[in-house]
């Protein structure tokens, strides 16, 4: 048969020796986009179902390390993100049998001690009375010793997160040592309520001890909450800023010689902070004083 012209078969020439089917072009190319969409789709459902695990474990883990709560977690997804969550289950298992132990070893030292200490106080009551003021001001020391430095061991590692109205607890802190006080009105942050009150405790007793004056402002942004506590002391050097944290470490000047002290008020309060999640800074007070910043997660 003889030979078709182009135009015959619905063809025409593109650079003027290249047939083109137009139809025929389109169609794929737009098949072409529509598998391509269907690619994307299928691989952002992929990576959103292996991302979303990775997700969850970062969060669990961020609250664990908080101090909080962190419910039912079953790992899931690919086998290493499963992998990965068991880990961190096992070791979350760990960390908790040793707070137990920890724990349950304290109480019993405790007890040891306190029936020791009875004991002493009972002798002195029977003893010389000449020696009774000093042995007894021995005794209370040691007393007082052994309750700070349980209250360190123990750090309320039990106690569960809650939403804590921050002003309310100021005041109610801030009040009996005759301290100034501003926050906003109703401030609330997830905190531990009564490891927060002692850290808020021992800072403001720390600075009344050493001032005729001390301030304790609170203020927040959407993620942290800040506190600050000046006083008009003579303050702390800034090279013993970060030394006074130090378990048991006293200051050689009038900051701390002019009172009992543990050396663990400090070192309580910042292990308090940074089981929250957060921190504690030490710097210069607007009253020529001593500041104690905290910040601490909302």
């Amino acid at each position: 048969p003889a030979p078709r012209s182009p135009a015959a078969m619905g063809l025409f020439y593109y650079d003027g020796s290249t047939p083109v089917n137009v139809v025929r072009v389109l169609a794929v190319f737009v098949g072409l986009q529509a598998v391509t969409l269907v690619l994307i789709a299928v691989a952002l459902l992929f990576l959103r179902g292996q991302v979303r695990p990775i997700q969850e474990l970062a969060a669990v883990a961020e609250r664990f390390g908080r101090g909080r709560t962190i419910g039912e977690f079953r790992p899931h997804g690919a086998l290493e993100v499963r992998q990965a969550g068991w880990a961190f289950l096992e070791m979350r298992a760990r960390i908790e049998r040793q707070m137990d132990q920890r724990t349950a070893m304290l109480a019993g030292v405790s007890h040891d001690l306190r029936t020791m200490l009875t004991r002493f106080r009972l002798e002195l009551a029977l003893g010389d009375e000449a020696d009774q003021k000093a042995m007894n001001n021995d005794v209370d020391e040691m007393q007082a010793i052994l309750e700070d430095y349980l209250t360190f061991a123990r750090a309320d590692g039990d106690e569960a997160s809650d939403n804590v109205n921050v002003t309310d607890l100021i005041k109610d802190v801030a009040i009996p040592y005759g301290a100034a006080w501003t926050a906003p009105k109703d401030l609330t942050a997830t905190l531990r309520p009564a490891a927060t009150r002692r850290m808020l405790r021992n800072l403001i007793d720390n600075a009344a001890a050493h001032a005729t004056h001390v301030d304790v402002r609170a203020a927040a942004d959407e993620h942290w909450l800040t506190i600050t506590v000046d006083d008009d002391g003579p303050g702390i050097a800034p090279v013993d800023r970060e030394a006074v944290f130090h378990p048991f470490h006293r200051l050689d000047n009038a900051r701390n010689r002019d009172r009992g002290g543990t050396g663990l008020g400090l070192t309580i309060a910042r292990d308090i902070a940074r089981k929250h999640g957060g921190d504690i800074s030490l710097s210069t007070a607007s009253l020529g004083g001593l500041r104690a910043t905290v910040r601490l997660p909302r």
